[in-house]
């Protein structure tokens, strides 16, 4: 994947949580974060408008090249992280742990009782 192609597809996403979770207005990123500031986390803003910055420079300027790749993308994850709500992740987390739960218990009735089970599956 191209260095623009990774950029306008990172920010992409970004614009899409914050039209959808902070009802950001606006066609860039910029004018997107400028519609919510108030609303968003303000160690967030600044990343926020850095990732903006490098987006218009790689597909406006013909000779701008991404330097740091690594720096960009550890903006745009914890710029993600921060804008994706909480109680999705929670919920998710959830649901995993109470499958395990129950799979873990089903896996212990079965060996603590497998010689009662045995004749029933297995009697032919």
């Amino acid at each position: 994947m191209s260095d623009i192609e990774r950029v306008v597809k990172c920010t992409r996403k970004l614009e899409t949580l914050l039209r959808e979770q902070y009802h950001a207005e606006g066609k860039g990123l910029h004018q997107l974060v400028t519609s919510c500031e108030q609303r968003l986390p303000r160690h967030i803003i600044g990343k926020l408008r850095f990732i903006a910055t490098v987006r218009n420079k790689i597909v406006h300027d013909d000779h701008y090249k991404l330097d740091d790749r690594a720096e960009f993308m550890s903006a745009f994850k914890e710029c993600q992280r921060e804008l994706t709500p909480r109680s999705g992740r929670f919920v998710w987390r959830l649901a995993v742990s109470l499958m395990m739960l129950m799979t873990l218990a089903a896996i212990v009735v079965y060996y603590a009782h497998w010689d009662l089970l045995d004749k029933h599956f297995f009697s032919h």
